[in-house]
């Protein structure tokens, strides 16, 4: 994208793609801390030795901790509104988990990002709906297939 990204003109954008994210590192150590955070350590995420007996042979991303990174990725790739403010996190339509993400020693993700919706609000504010296709270097096709709806107060 060559210009800044406005809500404006974001309803001209619909079905383009924005951008692509930086990647994003992830270990076992911000594994086993989104583990805590979310009361779900499980072996298959925190235990490297157990996962190796498994079919994937080393332990698994949290498939929320991917989702989670929805907001960054979006802020990363510089696509926040310059005529926006105080986005409000408005919930996800549909989202699939395509691929078990394994860890080893460390995946990167990025997302490639597209404008799917762009709903007039009152008052100058938005609705956006962006389509995140995330990968995993060195796993071929998409991970993480997520709809993410923000919602934008204009300047």
């Amino acid at each position: 994208m060559t210009s800044p990204f406005l809500l404006a003109n974001a309803q001209q954008q619909v079905g383009q793609a924005l951008g692509i994210s930086p990647w994003v590192f992830i270990d076992q150590v911000q594994v086993n801390v989104f583990a805590e955070v979310t009361r779900w350590r499980t072996p298959g995420h925190c235990d490297p030795e157990h996962a190796k007996t498994t079919p994937y042979g080393g332990t698994l991303l949290h498939g929320f901790h991917a989702i989670a990174l929805l907001s960054h990725f979006y802020k990363s790739s510089q696509l926040w509104p310059e005529d926006g403010r105080n986005p409000l996190n408005y919930g996800l339509d549909k989202v699939r988990i395509l691929q078990p993400i394994i860890i080893g020693d460390g995946v990167r993700l990025r997302s490639h990002i597209s404008l799917l919706d762009a709903q007039p609000k009152a008052n100058g504010d938005m609705l956006l709906k962006t389509q995140h296709d995330i990968e995993a270097d060195g796993v071929e096709g998409n991970v993480i297939y997520a709809e993410y709806l923000t919602y934008w107060h204009g300047v």
